[in-house]
C-alpha cells in the first residue's frame, strides 16, 4: 500500500503538470488509433469450383519458338558444360542467350513454331466438328451397373 501512496503523492504534487500530461496522452491516443494500421482482415472463403472435366482427346498446343530454341541450347549447352546438371543453370543461360539473339537468328524457331500452330489449328479444327456432331462425346453405356 506505501508505494500507492506514493505515486499518488507524486501525482498531486504536480497537479497542473499532470493536467497537461492527460491532455496530451488522451491526444496521443487518439491519433494512435488513426495512426495504427487495421489488423488484417481474414479472407473470404471460396466457393469450392466445380472441377472440370479434361477431355484427353482434345489436341494440345504447340510450343513456342522459344521452346524449340531451348530444345536446341540444351543439348549445346550439356555438351559445353557436362558438369553443370542444373536446370536453373540451363534456363538462365538459356534466358540470357535468347535476349541476346537477334531477330535474324531466331527466325528459324518462329519458322518452326508457325508450321506447328497451323497443325495444331487444323487439327483443332476438327477436333471442333467432331464435338459439334457429337461424335467425339464419351457414352457411358459401358457403365458396369447396367446389366
Amino acid at each position: 500500500m506505501a508505494k500507492k501512496t506514493s505515486k499518488s503523492k507524486k501525482r498531486s504534487s504536480s497537479s497542473a503538470s499532470s493536467a497537461s500530461s492527460d491532455a496530451i496522452r488522451k491526444t496521443s491516443e487518439s491519433s494512435d488509433k488513426e495512426m495504427r494500421p487495421k489488423p488484417a482482415m481474414k479472407p473470404k472463403r471460396r466457393s469450392k469450383k466445380k472441377s472440370v472435366k479434361i477431355d484427353a482427346k482434345r489436341p494440345k498446343k504447340p510450343p513456342t519458338a522459344f521452346f524449340f530454341f531451348l530444345e536446341d541450347f540444351r543439348k549445346d549447352f550439356q555438351e559445353q558444360n557436362p558438369d553443370v546438371k542444373s536446370m536453373r543453370d540451363v534456363g538462365k543461360a538459356c534466358g540470357e542467350k535468347w535476349k541476346t539473339m537477334n531477330y535474324e537468328e531466331k527466325v528459324k524457331y518462329y519458322d518452326i513454331a508457325t508450321e506447328k500452330r497451323a497443325e495444331f489449328d487444323k487439327v483443332m479444327a476438327e477436333y471442333i466438328k467432331k464435338l459439334e456432331n457429337g461424335e467425339n462425346e464419351d457414352t457411358d453405356d459401358d457403365s458396369e451397373f447396367d446389366e
